[in-house]
């Protein structure tokens, strides 16, 4: 068996714990921006997951306008462990720039698959949920994607029903993704 046997596997399963968690982070950290309502069943559980290490630093750090600064240093803190975790268990340490800049990089992969993820689960349920019928979901997944849709939905002609905002928003991201991220991890 190759050093790599059960490496691999605690690697996949750190890399996928830690994603979760970071998931939910972006998500309470986007909450005021989508303007969620704080009572509603998913948005309570995104705070109940949270809010152990959130609240130990709000107490310290205030929050900027709708930017929960707290939230945002927890998000990097969490990104920064998971990858000293995943370096050292492949037998290397990240030195403190390239941490920071694989952070950076880190986390804007992670709000561009988060939105690429949301905008595709709001054409989904657009598809399949019946009209009058009330999904939980879907009123805050068109909240958080509103500020991204919107603005290009009002520049596209109206095209007998069929609403390509979505395609277009979702190749933008991947683009800007593409163009992004090589000069964020520039160097390393």
């Amino acid at each position: 068996m190759s050093s790599n046997y059960f490496t691999n596997p605690l690697v996949f399963l750190i890399e996928t714990a830690f994603f979760l968690y970071m998931l939910l982070l972006a998500l309470r950290l986007l909450m005021p921006w989508a303007r969620w309502d704080y009572h509603h069943p998913i948005s309570q559980f995104i705070v109940r997951c949270t809010q152990p290490p959130v609240m130990l630093l709000r107490s310290i750090i205030p929050t900027i306008g709708r930017l929960d600064v707290a939230t945002l240093l927890v998000l990097i803190i969490v990104t920064m462990i998971k990858l000293v975790l995943v370096s050292a268990l492949f037998g290397y340490l990240l030195g403190p720039m390239a941490l920071i800049q694989r952070s950076i990089a880190e986390i804007f992969s992670l709000f561009i698959t988060l939105f690429t993820i949301t905008i595709l689960i709001e054409v989904l349920l657009s598809w399949i949920t019946a009209p009058g019928s009330h999904n939980p979901a879907a009123h805050l997944i068109r909240r958080l994607n509103a500020p991204l849709l919107e603005p290009v939905r009002k520049k596209l002609p109206v095209t007998s029903g069929l609403d390509l905002t979505p395609l277009l928003v979702v190749i933008g991201l991947q683009l800007l993704h593409m163009l992004i991220l090589p000069i964020l991890l520039l160097g390393h």
